[in-house]
């Protein structure tokens, strides 16, 4: 009574597993015989379902209060261990009153949940169909990882709200969904304009999320146009604060890059017994009232012209290969547009000596044409960001949370990347200095 969950996905690795049991101070753990093994306290589903069933169904008339904890929601760490994220009553609550307008739910409502309940949206689909009256349709493991099989539950049971990752949505769209009755939700990853359009022409509606963990699931919404030139991750749900901010934490004009921060009732507590990470993360809210707090999220974004944002990817995961600073998703979004590509992610491999090398994954359309690849790279990209090595996959692999598995990609074979020419050294003090009396510098960060 009052007390608050740790969601464990029986599919993770068992060293995972234990150490959020562990670290979390897990006292009864409810799952199924042979699932997992727990030193504490555990209710069986299957092998105790009689005495289960015996139990009142009557509430418990416990009323917990908006600053005690719900959940706690471990994502990757640093570190190399998961970290806890915990969220209060309040921070859920808002989510779920926000999210019902959103997504114009009601008790006509079907709901397709299909998320590992590891990843913190499959909270949206289990609580948001409950508390408008509406109804939800479990996919089971094996479903949840064939886009048929989920084409098949939506069809039969009417489902009208299905959320996916974009990686997801693709696999869906190759599977040949099309649905005018469903309202999808794309979020988890940055959707392209060419995912954003082919899904609003094959659903009722079309909602671009965005929110990390830590200001519980979501935190903004837009409503995809019939016709649109960009993709925006839009504007924030209520009681949410949102400040784009320079690196000194002074707010940006409009149009400006800036690092996103969040504020307001979906804030998380904190991570679990991580007090230094907490104030590193959740910062003083210079804007707000006395003990407000803000989170600093590491996406890069700008405010556009009508207010709402843009998403322009992560301030902390660009890479530097040979000096230059390198978006990945920007060459993801180029290969994409190319009508061989089904679908493509970039990596940067280290090799032995430290070096930074960038490939392509790719999923062809045919056989793989790596020279016309790089042509049409070429035509958009410098060529420091034309990847060195394409490789050929079935599909692109995911995580337990939909999202790109980058580990799980393959490496490359030594005859798969590009030769370049050895071009010597001009002589010395040829014309590298400019014959004028005027010079001209240029530094780069």
């Amino acid at each position: 009574m009052g007390a608050a969950y740790v969601p464990v996905d029986p599919a993770l690795p068992a060293e995972r597993r234990d150490y959020m049991l562990v670290d979390a101070g897990v006292s009864v753990l409810v799952t199924e015989s042979g699932v997992a093994e727990f030193d504490g306290r555990c209710v069986l589903l299957d092998a105790e379902r009689e005495v289960i069933g015996r139990e009142s169904v009557e509430p418990l008339g416990v009323r917990p209060g908006g600053d005690e904890l719900a959940y706690v929601l471990y994502t990757s760490g640093s570190t190399g261990k998961p970290k806890g994220v915990m969220i209060s009553h309040r921070a859920l609550h808002n989510l779920l009153s926000s999210m019902r307008g959103v997504s114009a739910s009601d008790e006509d409502s079907v709901w397709l949940a299909s998320t590992s309940v590891s990843f913190d949206i499959s909270g949206l689909e289990l609580f948001l169909p409950l508390i408008a009256g509406g109804r939800v349709v479990m996919a089971s493991g094996g479903e949840a990882k064939d886009a048929e099989a989920l084409l098949e539950l939506v069809s039969k049971n009417r489902v009208k709200h299905v959320q996916l990752t974009p990686s997801g949505w693709r696999l869906m769209l190759a599977a040949g969904f099309s649905d005018s009755g469903v309202t999808a939700l794309v979020g988890g990853e940055a959707c392209s304009l060419e995912l954003a359009g082919e899904l609003r022409a094959r659903t009722r509606r079309l909602v671009n999320v965005y929110g990390p963990t830590e200001t519980t699931i979501w935190s903004t919404f837009w409503e995809v146009p019939e016709e649109t030139g960009s993709v925006s991750i839009g504007e924030p749900l209520a009681n949410t604060d949102v400040y784009v901010l320079d690196s000194m934490g002074r707010p940006v004009a409009d149009g400006v890059s800036g690092e996103l921060f969040i504020g307001g009732d979906g804030l998380a507590r904190g991570y679990m017994g991580r007090a230094g990470l907490t104030a590193e993360r959740f910062v003083p809210d210079p804007f707000g009232p006395a003990g407000a707090r803000l989170y600093r999220t590491g996406d890069l974004v700008r405010r556009l012209a009508d207010g709402s944002l843009e998403y322009q990817g992560r301030i902390d995961t660009q890479v530097k290969v040979r000096g230059y600073r390198i978006e990945l998703g920007e060459i993801e979004t180029v290969l994409r547009a190319h009508q061989s590509v089904k679908d493509a992610v970039v990596s940067a491999r280290e090799d032995g000596a430290g070096d930074k090398t960038l490939v392509a994954y790719v999923v062809p359309d045919a056989a793989l044409d790596v020279a016309g690849l790089r042509a049409h790279l070429g035509a958009s990209l410098p060529d420091y960001m034309v990847p060195a090595a394409f490789v050929a996959i079935d599909r692109v692999p995911l995580t337990n949370s939909g999202k790109v598995d980058h580990r799980a990609l393959p490496a490359p074979e030594q005859d798969m990347f590009s030769t370049r020419h050895y071009v010597s050294p001009a002589p010395p003090w040829r014309s590298a200095w400019p014959r004028s009396g005027r010079t001209s510098w240029a530094w780069s960060r």
